[in-house]
């Protein structure tokens, strides 16, 4: 029976036991099915798998307990650190995955890393408004004032609330929530300009139930489209023009601290980048490896 290398690494965080856990692990030579075993065992909310790719640098897949996934921001930081550990990941050296949402543009910085967001369209939402905001725990009295809800083209789903202590206090019901992606596939961000450090801008919080995570601890690919759902809402404005210095070359980039996890003891950080100019969305964040061993396949 072989063995592969793989490491949990919390992400978002420069300290073990914070942040978002992935595991990540080589891939190459394992099946479809035998990834989906090995990310049910390890039953984390992500497991990534690197192979190698034709189109880029490596080929990365999500998993998560239940079924493989699109887009994961937190195993992508982590797989970032898995390469750089492993000295496969230079500082300040691009890397490309090749991924089922595209190639993704990556790179490391004085031990931070960087990974690009797919930009996708919104549109304001109003389906099942009601009956959502109950499964939630959320009274339309803890909604924050002419804030619709906001739909991304991939069933993520936006809800601006009042402040933190509707935030700290939701209380979802799950099998309801599943119920609601019958048709469509939804996952639940809600959010509030309410934080806990004075440096953050926003905070939220994650619900995934039917791809088997109740609640993620930090979300990169909620996180990164937020600052976008911000613009649309009015309460950021990308278009401004700022004044260039050398920490600074872009005039029109964005750069903002969203915090996540604090409510469940997984406290998180993740930084948000756009540049209107390049037209780009990047999240970027630390990690920290807090185990090391072989799986059997």
């Amino acid at each position: 029976m072989a063995k592969l290398k793989i490491f949990q690494i919390d992400a978002f965080t420069n300290k073990p036991y914070e942040g978002n856990p992935a595991a990540v692990t080589f891939a190459d030579g394992l099946s479809t099915i035998q990834m989906q075993k090995i990310a049910k065992e390890m039953n984390l909310s992500e497991t990534a798998f690197l192979s190698r790719s034709k189109k880029a640098d490596y080929r990365l897949r999500w998993f998560t307990p239940k079924q493989e996934v699109n887009l994961c921001g937190h195993a992508t930081i982590a797989s970032m650190h898995f390469l750089s550990e492993n000295k496969l990941l230079k500082n300040n050296t691009p890397v490309k995955f090749e991924t089922r949402s595209g190639i993704l543009i990556c790179y490391s910085k004085n031990k931070f890393y960087y990974m690009q967001i797919p930009i996708l369209k919104m549109k304001s939402y109003s389906r099942n408004k009601d009956a959502i905001l109950e499964a939630l725990g959320i009274k339309k009295s803890q909604l924050a004032a002419k804030s619709p809800m906001v739909m991304l083209e991939n069933g993520y789903l936006f809800i601006h609330v009042k402040n933190l202590s509707t935030l700290r206090n939701l209380t979802p019901n799950f099998e309801t929530l599943k119920s609601f992606s019958s048709k469509k596939q939804l996952d639940f961000t809600v959010f509030t300009l309410e934080t806990i450090d004075k440096k953050s801008f926003v905070h939220s919080r994650f619900f995934a139930p039917t791809y088997g995570i109740n609640e993620d601890p930090v979300t990169g690919s909620s996180n990164g489209p937020l600052l976008l759902v911000l613009n649309k809402l009015g309460l950021v404005n990308l278009s401004k023009k700022e004044k260039a210095s050398p920490s600074k070359p872009d005039q029109a980039l964005t750069d903002l601290i969203f915090e996540q996890g604090d409510f469940i003891g997984r406290k998180g950080r993740v930084h948000v980048q756009f540049s209107k100019k390049k037209n780009e969305l990047y999240i970027a964040g630390n990690a920290a490896t807090v185990m090391k061993g072989e799986i059997s396949v």
